[in-house]
């Protein structure tokens, strides 16, 4: 199991200026934000109230802790933060079981990064239970580290997971690229000095400086990538 680990010097990649790419999970590399929603309208059908459709890109891309918290107050139900975490996470097991369907190019573009020996991490809000299964589908080994919600004191759009990720594989984030699908997620790599890149998967991300946004994955490889850093 791949996961946190201590601080290490900064190391530069003499080939190219990027130093480590740093993915999202849910809507980056699987597509899972609609088991995510499934599992939330479910659990709080259970408890006898419907949520509305629009509140879906308010809770997207964010940390369990904020997201429940909204539809607690949003909907009055009965039930503290920290039982409503229990319940989701464990509907959101129950969806992925069988195994997750990765995102167009995610395969290909994992792939690619590992040939070109380029640290790569997968930084998520989702907390350690999770990632450890999700895992399972896309490949322990392909990634240097992890770094997951419950393991950081502050999670996205907080640049600490990211500032985590550049830690510990010993690099330097102003010369990272991270992949991201949400707002919330953008923003969190933006605060830890890194560059960009946006693959909206359910609410629009606007491209900005020091940001690009594609369509999908598969507009994504290890040239491309390189071309975002400029500085050695």
């Amino acid at each position: 199991m791949t996961s946190t680990v201590p601080a290490s010097p900064f190391r530069t990649n003499g080939r190219s200026a990027l130093q480590a790419v740093f993915l999202d999970m849910d809507g980056t590399l699987v597509d899972t934000e609609d088991f995510w929603w499934d599992a939330e309208v479910e659990v709080f059908a259970d408890l006898g109230h419907r949520l509305d459709d629009a509140w879906r890109d308010v809770v997207v891309g964010g940390p369990m802790s904020r997201s429940a918290g909204y539809l607690i107050e949003s909907t009055g139900a009965d039930i503290t933060l920290a039982e409503l975490s229990v319940l989701l996470n464990e509907k959101f097991e129950q969806r992925i079981e069988r195994g997750v369907p990765l995102m167009p190019g995610a395969e290909r573009l994992l792939a690619e990064l590992a040939r070109h020996s380029i640290p790569t991490a997968l930084v998520s809000a989702s907390h350690r239970r999770i990632i450890d299964r999700v895992l399972a589908s896309l490949g322990h080994d392909r990634f240097t580290l992890t770094v997951a919600g419950d393991e950081v004191v502050q999670t996205k759009p907080h640049p600490e997971p990211y500032l985590t990720a550049a830690q510990g594989v010993g690099v330097d984030p102003a010369l990272c690229a991270v992949i991201e699908d949400t707002a919330t997620g953008v923003a969190a790599g933006e605060a830890a000095g890194c560059r960009v890149v946006a693959v909206p998967s359910v609410a629009p991300i606007t491209a900005s400086a020091g940001r690009v946004v594609v369509r999908s994955l598969e507009e994504v490889d290890v040239p491309f990538l390189r071309t975002l850093i400029t500085r050695i």
